[in-house]
């Protein structure tokens, strides 16, 4: 009673065992299937043994129908258990899809080199095997148990034999699940790197057109391709060969059992059609065993699939509560603080910035700068909370952030959906705060100038608009909602002049209302707005305080002259 009373730990099997009462009418229904699979053979054994020696055709008719009938119960037995793994599949997808896909998308923040597509595809095959043939398999093998014992019950060397055929087919399913699971391992790696090295190249495929570069790309790709197909056909060997000797165990199997029959007819300890059955009932009680062999792969990949998921989920649990773009905002407002502050790049132990300490009030506007490789992006994404830090502390007082990147990614839907953050009400963004938000960046009346509006699509990052035009949408994203803290890295790189003069005006309300603004940027116009510089130099602060006195204190500094605007 125990067991059902404690549920297992894991998320994958909290949601299997939510669905045990289906799990359990599909082992109910696949009783019934296997039981009735014995029909032929009973009908069998009546035809031979009865029918012929009576030579009643009443007998044969009634025998006949309560067989025919047994197989309409046998084929609905099927049919519904199909139909329940049907909907466990769609029952467990709609439980976990959206939680894998959470997590997948934590995961692709926080570990940029991992592989993104990963655990979709192992969704997809882990849901895929529990839902389709690969369980049956599993679900038929206890009544093997169920036909050898009828086995014995027609005699007792009959069952000896089908016991130790059972046992090689076993040890040849264990045989080779352990030559195969190493190379399945390193074919599905090797598929990995294939995969995610083409997709990097085709998302840049104008780049590598126009530069050339297509034909040696394509032959390290080819290279990587050619390693994963020589796992395959080394795998592919292993499996057929695995298959080659299952089935000659099973046609070993059928002619020793005709044989140990031949003998107990001829010992008159057994009858003819007895021996006929026995060979199908054999047969029968070995095929799950046999179905085992074939889906041993399937197995495989599944159990790697669960492994892979398990960790996944457990890694980046749920997170409770609002995200930090649309939490209410912090009461009454509060700095932004840094103490000893250090952060790494996800899944690297080399620290990018170094100890910072900084403060910057509500309704400032911080500038940062330095050179290239100094870690102003990295503190931009710390402050964003897209990076966490390794060390030290960042309080930003729980305000609502918005966060312009310095690669401005735009996302496939409109120009309305990519603004509001694709947060929606029933399919509708909320119209009020998209145009607010756009008003803000200056980009109300280039919208309007579009064909079709704020409906018009961007398509997929972008790529239907230009540069400054990406940039100003992606900017009115990260004002939309009003946030209390604002980040932006290089806002005004793609920027025109009309685009740079709407930039500020927009800096300017933000720090009206009472915003925390922190603006890393070359331009000297922004710079004028700055109420206090930080400024970077191989991830350590080398000056902070008011503009004007770390302008004064490094313009005749030229080993700081490239981190200030001309």
């Amino acid at each position: 009673m125990s067991l059902f009373n404690n549920p297992p730990r894991g998320e994958i099997a909290q949601a299997l065992w939510s669905q045990r009462r289906a799990w359990a009418a599909v082992g109910l229904f696949s009783m019934v299937a296997s039981v009735l699979l014995l029909t032929p053979t009973l009908y069998m054994l009546q035809v031979y043994d009865r029918v012929m020696v009576s030579h009643s055709e009443v007998t044969l008719l009634v025998v006949s129908l309560i067989t025919l009938f047994l197989f309409v119960a046998m084929g609905f037995a099927d049919a519904i258990r199909a139909r329940l793994l049907v909907r466990l599949g769609a029952r467990l997808d709609a439980t976990l899809s959206g939680r894998i896909g959470a997590a997948a998308f934590a995961r692709s923040a926080h570990e940029p080199d991992a592989q993104r597509t990963q655990p979709f595809t192992d969704w997809t095959e882990l849901r895929q095997f529990l839902t389709g043939p690969g369980i049956l398999a599993f679900c038929d093998l206890p009544w093997t148990l169920v036909y050898v014992a009828a086995l014995f019950l027609l005699h007792p060397l009959l069952g000896v034999v089908a016991i130790c055929f059972a046992l090689v087919q076993a040890a040849l399913a264990w045989l080779g699940h352990h030559r195969t699971m190493a190379p399945a391992e390193s074919l599905a790696q090797a598929q990995a790197e294939s995969h995610a090295y083409l997709q990097g190249k085709l998302r840049n495929a104008e780049a590598v057109e126009a530069l050339g570069m297509a034909v040696p790309l394509r032959q390290r790709w080819l290279g990587l391709h050619q390693r994963a197909a020589q796992r395959h056909a080394a795998l592919q060997g292993l499996t057929h060969r695995v298959v080659a000797w299952s089935k000659y165990v099973r046609y070993a199997q059928q002619t020793a059992s005709l044989a140990a029959g031949a003998i107990l007819v001829i010992r008159g300890e057994l009858t003819p059609g007895a021996m006929i059955a026995a060979n199908v009932l054999m047969a029968r009680a070995l095929a799950p065993i046999d179905q085992l062999v074939g889906v041993w792969r399937g197995l495989l990949g599944a159990r790697a699939a669960y492994d892979r998921l398990a960790q996944l989920l457990a890694a980046y649990p749920t997170q409770d509560g609002l995200s930090t773009s649309f939490a209410p905002p912090a009461a009454p407002a509060s700095p932004v603080v840094a103490r000893g502050l250090c952060v790494a790049a996800p899944g690297r132990a080399q620290t990018i910035l170094h100890a910072l300490d900084f403060v910057a009030q509500p309704g400032t506007i911080t500038v940062v700068l330095g050179a290239s490789g100094s870690g102003k992006s990295t503190l931009a994404r710390a402050l964003a909370h897209a990076w966490p830090a390794s060390a030290g502390e960042l309080n930003t007082g729980g305000r609502r952030v918005g966060y312009l990147p310095q690669e401005t990614a735009l996302f496939n839907g409109t120009v309305a959906e990519n603004i509001a953050r694709f947060h929606t009400q029933d399919g509708v963004v909320d119209a009020a705060k998209v145009v607010a938000a756009a008003k803000a960046a200056g980009l109300h009346d280039m919208v309007l100038r579009l064909p079709q509006g704020y409906d018009t699509p961007v398509g997929e990052g972008g790529r239907a608009l230009s540069g400054g035009q990406r940039q100003r949408i992606a900017l009115a994203r990260a004002l939309y909602g009003e946030p209390d803290l604002v980040v932006l890295d290089e806002p005004n790189a793609h920027l025109d002049d009309a685009g740079e003069a709407a930039l500020l005006q927009s800096l300017r309300a933000l720090a009206a209302r009472g915003a925390t603004v922190f603006l890393i940027t070359h331009r000297p116009g922004a710079l004028a707005l700055a109420d206090q510089v930080l400024v970077l130099h191989e991830g350590r602060l080398r000056a902070q305080g008011p503009r004007d006195a770390v302008l004064a204190q490094l313009r005749p500094s030229p080993a700081t002259s490239q981190a200030l605007p001309a």
